[in-house]
């Protein structure tokens, strides 16, 4: 590959931004890293070409260490209820689309969210049909782990009023035991075996429309889980390998859903495989649900809601059993673990079923809002890695300190994981939160919706600028074993950066308006914006 000489930027974690960046690359790494006139004496002869950064702020290239690009690219094109503020604003929305649907087809939304509607209520089935019943609808919670449906939508999934709850889901009721559209869980399943299955065309423009979206942020990689959209993995790595040839730089880290784990061995496929462009990551399950849907497994009973403690997905044997297969396929563990009770199956399955000396790759514990002390050290012992996203803070208080009462527990304690000496890697598990890295480092600083002046959720778990920024940049590739080569503008490292059009002002509500310059992945030009 040709050397490229960048020149023209700014650090902007510097005292004295006034200094110019310079960054060589060559081979898809970075050679060296100074000043316009210190690169320009040294390397300018040897540089193919040079790239004028304009002024631009160079951070080293951003990474989602947890999202899914599959449900990102439906919510750019799907109905979007996250700015509804109330019940009847998403009914309103809901009409609009059914008049400009043909009888008969689905209506799909997603992003409703009941704790930020005034008041905190959502539509019912009774309601869902009065704005339509010539369409089945399907309305998914932000969470993703929970639906609205109307009438029309039970009829086509087969599920009436005897219906019996799943094991690890339940049907919503009302007073008088009738479905009252909410689903959890598991019980979602019917629904989602019943939808028109999108065509490869369909699944790759979904795939494409995410990936640019995500280069547009500045983010240069991104850890994703989308087997259960995309359906088999030969398809994945023939998607990927596809938009790799039509021009998509964007490094993509895989978790397998586990599931998918026999066909993994089918193709050979073990945790580390791939190339600079898509990485094999470890096994995905679930351990419990959500904090917002009371479906998250808590040890203790939900303070506002007595008697349940949430939903665990499997049975401990289960659980097992699914870590086992992955151990013995060559893949780490990643498990999806909001309660309290459902890290502590996670870590005690982690330690009596330990991933290989040998792996590329960590376990680890995605999300982790709600901890126990002694769960800390478990999870050092055991060198797992943490998945956490900084704009649940913003999201879920201050509603979920009616959830949690006064338990014993760490809560949504960034400050204090990082200080137990445990990697964690910054992520927005989009589409859920914002995809925006400059979002997630105001959320992660400030601990605070955008707009509020106080002094934060829990304000001694705030991180410094520096400490958010290596969420994303260092913390990100410890996730995905690639420290050492990733998340660093150091000699050596892949050659992935990310320019912004300001730096980091003194006021983070400031950050929110950032806008990324251009995205380098490989020593590419992978975004550059106008």
């Amino acid at each position: 590959m040709a050397g490229i000489w960048y020149r023209g930027g700014r650090d902007p974690l510097a005292e004295k931004q006034e200094r110019s960046l310079s960054i060589y690359t060559e081979d898809g790494l970075i050679r060296a890293v100074g000043t316009d006139r210190d690169i320009g004496l040294q390397l300018a002869g040897r540089a193919d070409r040079q790239v004028d950064l304009e002024g631009g702020y160079v951070l080293p290239g951003l990474a989602d260490c947890h999202m899914h690009l599959s449900m990102q690219g439906m919510k750019l094109a799907a109905l979007d209820f996250s700015g509804a503020a109330s019940k009847e604003d998403m009914l309103g929305l809901l009409r609009e689309r059914a008049a400009a649907t043909p009888p008969g087809q689905w209506i799909l939304g997603l992003n409703w969210n009941e704790n930020a509607f005034r008041p905190a209520v959502a539509p019912n089935r009774d309601e869902l049909d009065a704005v339509t019943s010539e369409h089945p609808v399907l309305l998914t919670r932000v969470c993703y782990h929970s639906w609205l449906a109307n009438s029309e939508a039970y009829r086509r999934a087969g599920i009436g009023e005897d219906a019996e709850d799943p094991a690890s889901g339940a049907y919503g009721r009302d007073e008088r035991g009738r479905l009252n559209g909410r689903i959890y869980e598991d019980a979602g399943v019917a629904f989602q075996a019943v939808l028109p299955e999108p065509d490869y065309a369909a699944k790759k423009a979904c795939i494409r429309r995410a990936a640019e979206y995500a280069l547009s942020l500045g983010l240069t990689a991104v850890h994703t889980d989308d087997l259960r959209y995309l359906g088999s993995l030969d398809l994945l790595l023939r998607l990927h390998r596809e938009l790799r040839e039509e021009g998509i730089r964007l490094r993509t880290h895989q978790l397998v859903y586990y599931p998918f784990l026999a066909e993994a061995a089918e193709l050979g496929l073990r945790a580390g495989d791939g190339d600079e462009w898509l990485r094999i990551g470890g096994a995905k399950l679930f351990a419990d649900g959500v904090l917002g849907g009371r479906t998250a497994w808590l040890g203790e009973p939900y303070a506002d809601d007595p008697g349940n403690c949430g939903i665990p997905i499997h049975t401990p044997e289960a659980f097992a059993a699914i870590v086992r297969e992955a151990r013995a396929g060559g893949f780490p563990v990643a498990v999806h673990a909001i309660g309290d009770a459902a890290a502590g199956l996670a870590l005690a399955e982690m330690e009596r079923q330990p991933v290989q000396a040998a792996s590329p790759l960590p376990d680890r514990l995605i999300h982790a809002p709600v901890l126990r002390p002694e769960q800390l050290v478990q999870m050092r012992r055991l060198r797992l890695a943490a998945d956490i996203q900084p704009p649940f803070v913003a999201s879920d208080y201050p509603w979920v300190r009616e959830r949690l009462g006064s338990r014993p527990v760490h809560r949504y304690a960034w400050k204090t994981l990082l200080q137990a000496g445990i990697p964690c890697g910054g992520s927005s598990d989009a589409p859920i939160e914002p995809l925006s890295p400059y979002h997630g480092l105001y959320t992660a600083v400030t601990r605070r919706k955008p707009g509020e002046r106080h002094e934060g959720y829990e304000p001694d778990e705030r991180l410094t600028l520096a400490e958010a920024v290596r969420l994303y940049t260092r913390g990100s590739a410890q996730t995905a074993g690639e420290e050492g080569l990733r998340g660093s503008l150091a000699s050596g490292y892949a050659a992935d950066f990310t320019v912004t059009d300001r730096p980091f002002a003194d006021d983070p509500e400031e950050w929110l308006g950032i806008q990324t310059r251009f995205t380098v992945v490989n020593g590419e030009i992978a975004f550059r914006r106008g």
